[in-house]
């Protein structure tokens, strides 16, 4: 007789259960819907508390990034505010690369998750907030395939045209996470960096620009099984217009400053990437985002440029991707935000690795550094 029950049906659910034995359980990741990416999981146990559930999600070398698991502790919480870190060790070897998860809850019931799941529910509440704000205005810039609003919020007086955008890939909650940070920052009335910030810029924030992603539990595509940031080039309204609201927003307004916030399965840092290979690239403008990192360096022990991704060679840059489209339409500052599933290797956190707080922290912190690059322009 089994001693656990699993259960999935709930906003960004994911996980097959393959088997249960006592308290032990066989698990693998289903795929997003349209596609062969899996790496998301997120479900519930219910267990007697006091037990040790032992949790083996397998089949995780034919995962989406298989070299995500090892040295990586999955997220466990019992009240589903809180996420530690739950013990756990992967095995390359077994039933084709074995994730096993060692818990014994407190309660008769707790969460896992590949990283703390951020909500719709929790979205819209993020989303009404803010736009209750003083001088927050609200705009749908069009709906997902499955019907769901594409939410934008602007704000700001000044010249300077930025846009923020989140969970193109829908599985890096880190970046809704480091949204609302950002946005606790920008629309609070009080705050210094945020007044002088709202003075200088016209800020276009879109939290979540894959909602259809995010509920139906997608690592990395939406629900037609398209990755957003390939699309960046030619979005279709059959395949993401999502994309498609969000560049033709972009082509109406300019932009100057872009920040897209994502999440890396592998490298265990946060870390920026920028457009190197762009056609258009110049001395200058690559002059505007390395004058970024190198504030944002100085400012967080949270940031560090020596892990990344390789740059592009000349010429060579994918402007299906976001952050190369819009630094080659629009001449802009643009740049991807990466931060970690895994702990990070120079700042770890044994209890809780990279969390949600500090992904709120982190968004303060990338707004404090925007405000020093447009201070310091020269």
């Amino acid at each position: 007789m089994s001693e656990i029950q699993i259960d999935t049906a709930f906003d960004s659910g994911n996980i097959e259960v393959l088997s249960v034995a006592g308290a032990t359980a066989k698990l693998a990741i289903r795929k997003d819907h349209l596609s062969d990416f899996a790496q998301w999981f997120h479900f519930r146990v219910a267990a007697k508390a006091g037990q040790e559930c032992e949790l083996k999600i397998t089949n995780l070398n034919a995962s989406a990034y298989p070299g995500g698991w090892p040295d990586y502790t999955a997220c466990v919480s019992e009240d589903r505010e809180y996420w530690a870190r739950a013990e756990t060790s992967f095995d390359g070897g077994e039933d084709n690369g074995t994730l096993t998860i060692r818990y014994t809850p407190a309660s008769d019931i707790a969460w896992f998750a590949y990283f703390a799941p951020y909500s719709m529910e929790r979205h819209h509440t993020l989303v009404a907030d803010c736009a209750a704000s003083e001088g927050v205005s609200y705009r749908g810039l069009g709906h997902s395939l499955d019907g769901q609003p594409i939410d934008c919020l602007s704000f700001g007086e000044g010249d300077k045209v930025v846009w923020l955008y989140a969970r193109q890939h829908p599985g890096e909650t880190q970046a809704e996470w480091w949204m609302e940070g950002a946005l606790e920052c920008l629309t609070d009335p009080a705050d210094p960096v945020a007044m002088k910030l709202r003075r200088l810029c016209s800020f276009h924030v879109v939290p979540n620009c894959n909602p259809d992603g995010s509920r139906r539990g997608h690592l990395r595509t939406n629900a037609a099984g398209v990755n957003l940031n390939r699309e960046w080039a030619s979005p279709s309204a059959e395949k993401s217009p999502e994309v498609l609201a969000i560049r033709n927003a972009m082509d109406a307004t300019g932009v100057d400053f872009a920040m897209d916030i994502h999440g890396d399965e592998a490298i265990p840092a946060v870390f920026l990437a920028g457009y190197e290979g762009i056609p258009s690239w110049s001395e200058q403008l690559q002059a505007g985002f390395d004058r970024y990192k190198a504030i944002l360096d100085r400012r967080t022990p949270d940031f560090q440029t020596r892990l990344g991704y390789d740059v592009a060679a000349p010429g060579k840059a994918n402007l299906s991707m976001s952050t190369n489209q819009l630094a080659e339409r629009f001449g802009c500052t643009s740049m991807t935000l990466e931060m970690p599933y895994k702990d990070t290797v120079d700042m770890p956190d044994p209890e809780q690795g990279w969390s949600p707080e500090r992904c709120k922290l982190l968004g303060r912190e990338c707004m404090a550094a925007l405000l020093e690059w447009l201070e310091n322009a020269g």
